[in-house]
């Protein structure tokens, strides 16, 4: 697994140098989502990864659901990756390019966890929040745990910022706790 993320990040380190160089991130971007969607059909997947396939069939099945709709560079990227028997890695490639390209734009993604749904405005505002927090564009996925009580959970990469119901009334019977000892 790990030798697969690997690869997947060479070759998202790559294309982000290639599309920085001539400006081409957002098109790069919009490519690459097209192939990763494309390869990860479960149809298409399968036979991709078939054995019993001859590689000119694979070569064809590419051509028409992806050719017409990439850039030529990124068809170069679909065919290098079809004689290596590597398009499964499309998905993961994706992921390494927009981390990249995030990253340099001054975009984070937040994984906000809360009781109840958000509306778009209270999702507005966690953002703009976590954007005078962090120094960077936030982008929101809201997930509903009605465990957590009330309040939210974010997690923006490797930080979580809990300000939950349920994080604060454990902290005050640990408190309660040590009191009565």
């Amino acid at each position: 697994m790990a030798s697969r993320i690997a690869s997947a990040n060479r070759y998202a380190e790559a294309v982000f140098e290639l599309a920085t160089e001539t400006g081409t991130a957002d098109a790069w971007a919009r490519d690459l989502q097209t192939i990763a969607e494309f390869v990860s059909d479960g149809d298409v997947r399968g036979l991709l990864a078939s054995g019993r396939v001859p590689r000119d069939e694979k070569l064809r099945l590419l051509s028409a659901g992806v050719e017409a709709k990439v850039a030529p560079k990124a068809w170069n990227l679909v065919r290098l990756l079809e004689q290596r028997g590597k398009t499964d890695l499309a998905p993961e490639i994706l992921r390494g390019f927009m981390e990249r390209y995030d990253a340099q734009r001054g975009v984070a993604h937040a994984i906000v966890t809360t009781a109840v749904p958000l509306s778009d405005d209270e999702r507005r505002a966690i953002a703009t929040r976590l954007s005078s927090i962090t120094g960077k564009q936030i982008d929101v996925t809201a997930i509903v745990d009605e465990s957590i009580i009330g309040g939210l959970v974010a997690r923006i990469g490797d930080e979580l910022i809990d300000g939950s119901t349920k994080s604060r009334l454990v902290a005050l019977k640990r408190r309660l706790e040590g009191a009565v000892r």
